[in-house]
């Protein structure tokens, strides 16, 4: 057995067992992948990251697994692992470029006792297909009225494809139900991680989403800054929208908040984190 230290924090959110929680094992450069798939099925969080050396131009490589398997970026934890390094490294204040399989992204993070703020520069936008909104909207139960009659279903990615799909009203966003069976099929077949049903209010910069996984057993996510920095890129690109304030999870119970906004040609999405537990992990 191999002893690593270990925290524990919700992410998008200023108040404790909200936003989206994180699990962060450090030093894991000798962990094995089934034992990192192994421990995100054990943890049941949308995912769990696992800190490992950095070296040619990174200051940590970051390894980010969902219960189905190991994915390339991810928002929420790259947020929350930077956190979770800052605190192991005793700084309250640090800029870290980590390494993900989407490349290097810089995030920025300042410390407060239990409490932080963090964001960080994701990849280039970049804009794939448009896709039938009811062949997207049907797999949460939504009817043709229900699609944005200005802005296509679209696949985005600010490092990992997402399946942007904007609805005319907030109230039709609470109103999805999902079909995993119809949407697991949907996203792998655009490499897509997360469907993200959007109300976009263009006059107030605000947006209320909901990001739906690829299987029931991965569920709703509470918060997707994955899905929040191609949200702000669409939005830009199409509406001229500069930043959006971004609230989900609501209908899950766990409130989330997340800002987004455009710096040049990439997106800065960023928001609150709490510190929720540290200690150890036992790991073979």
């Amino acid at each position: 057995m191999a002893t690593h230290p270990y925290t524990v924090l919700d992410v998008f959110t200023d108040a404790p067992l909200a936003g989206n929680g994180l699990a962060v094992v450090h030093d894991a450069d000798g962990v094995p992948d089934a034992v990192m798939q192994a421990l995100a099925r054990e943890t049941r969080l949308s995912e769990t990251s696992f800190v490992q050396s950095g070296g040619d131009g990174a200051d940590y490589r970051h390894r980010i697994w969902m219960m189905g398997g190991e994915i390339p970026f991810a928002g929420h934890p790259s947020l929350g692992a930077a956190v979770a390094v800052a605190r192991i490294r005793g700084e309250s204040r640090a800029t870290y470029v980590q390494r993900t399989g989407a490349g290097l992204q810089p995030i920025d993070v300042e410390l407060d006792g239990t409490r932080a703020h963090a964001s960080m520069r994701q990849e280039p936008a970049r804009f794939g297909p448009e896709l039938d909104p009811m062949d997207v909207l049907g797999t949460v139960r939504l009817e043709e009225d229900d699609a944005d009659p200005t802005l296509p279903v679209q696949v985005v990615s600010t490092g990992v494809p997402q399946v942007i799909a904007p609805v005319r009203d907030a109230g039709a966003v609470g109103r999805a139900w999902a079909d995993y069976d119809a949407i697991g099929p949907l996203l792998r077949a655009h490499d897509a991680i997360v469907l993200y049903v959007a109300w976009i209010d263009a006059e107030t910069g605000r947006a209320r989403a909901r990001g739906f996984c690829r299987t029931a057993e991965e569920g709703e996510d509470p918060a997707t800054g994955s899905a929040a920095g191609p949200l702000c890129a669409y939005a830009h690109a199409r509406l001229g929208v500069a930043a959006l304030d971004i609230a989900q999870g609501e209908e899950i119970g766990r409130p989330s908040a997340l800002r987004a906004s455009m710096e040049d040609d990439r997106v800065r999405v960023g928001g609150d984190v709490v510190l929720l537990a540290e200690g150890h992990i036992h790991l073979p």
